[in-house]
């Protein structure tokens, strides 16, 4: 007798999992390093004080009358607002039937959208764009502010560090060398800055670790455990004779710059209720829609806390 087979029943049911796996990659290490700030205008000012440069020999003679010399006055920098935006269509039907790894339909693509454009918001804090005001409402990012810059090789030209001019770019790049890092890391330390974070491209990050695994190699210490207040991401401690560098890879980051971030230093600021917030669209049809709004701004507060290498050919 013939054995009745799953092949010739009808009716089992698909056994299709409850969960959904991400592959895309989400990690954001500069976005999350940052201090969030609630803004309250679309352009954000802040000031920056510099100190005097410290005398050699302070002192004054008994009796004698005081030199007066007032403190440099602030700088003024700032930055205006960009708007990232997010949208998505779910047709009614969809959101209420039973379906696998999820049960409403415009909840879970509201959490895929967020994700998204936290991404995007990690991605373009390295694109070398000023404020312009011919595109007014483009928040100034890191190269345009930055100042204490280390070139590989070429003649590319630092920005003027107050995210007005965005840096030259010379196209004449070469490889990474760890005297580029330490020498980032003094330009940093003279303007009384103290970068904590080496944020690397994935390529920069390979060629980082065959230069620190030599002769190096005691300088770098791995992390496989999180620490108290940590560096959030993959990191590696480095040690440099002005600091310990949080070694962070970052998905997005570019193969010919290398940033030194001072956390402590910049913040990404927003309007009130606008951070990742959901924006309701009128319907058309059978269909819900929506939109993911971050109304976001780079806060650099002190632009020569931080470093940069450029002209890098890291592939």
């Amino acid at each position: 007798m013939a054995t009745f087979l799953t092949s010739n029943a009808v009716g089992e049911r698909e056994d299709l999992s409850d969960v959904i796996y991400r592959i895309d990659p989400d990690e954001t290490p500069v976005f999350s390093n940052a201090q969030k700030e609630t803004t309250k205008a679309v352009t954000h000012d802040w000031q920056v004080q510099e100190l005097a440069s410290a005398a050699d020999d302070n002192h004054v003679n008994e009796g004698a009358d005081y030199s007066y010399v007032n403190p440099t006055a602030t700088t003024r920098l700032s930055n205006v607002h960009q708007i990232a935006a997010q949208a998505a269509s779910v047709s009614n039907t969809l959101d209420v039937v039973d379906k696998a790894g999820r049960d409403r339909e415009t909840a879970y693509v509201k959490i895929i959208k967020a994700i998204e454009q936290r991404r995007d918001i990690e991605k373009g804090l390295f694109k070398n764009e000023a404020k312009d005001a011919s595109d007014p409402r483009k928040t100034a990012k890191f190269l345009s502010y930055m100042s204490n810059v280390v070139l590989e090789s070429g003649s590319s030209v630092a920005s003027g560090g107050n995210g007005s001019a965005a840096a030259t770019m010379s196209g004449s790049n070469d490889a990474l060398e760890l005297a580029d890092i330490e020498n980032a890391m003094k330009l940093a330390y003279e303007d009384g800055g103290q970068p904590d974070m080496l944020v690397l491209s994935p390529a920069n990050k390979v060629a980082f670790s065959n230069l620190s695994s030599g002769s190096v190699a005691t300088n770098q210490i791995q992390m496989t455990a999180p620490r108290e207040a940590a560096i959030i991401g993959s990191v590696s401690l480095f040690l440099t004779d002005f600091g310990t560098l949080n070694a962070v890879i970052d998905r997005n980051a570019t193969n010919t710059e290398i940033l030194l971030l001072d956390s402590d230093y910049y913040a990404i600021g927003h309007l009130p209720g606008r951070m990742f917030s959901v924006s309701d669209v009128a319907p058309t049809g059978d269909a819900t829609k929506f939109a993911i709004i971050s109304e976001y701004v780079l806060i650099n507060r002190a632009p020569k806390a931080h470093a940069a290498v450029f002209d890098l050919n890291t592939s």
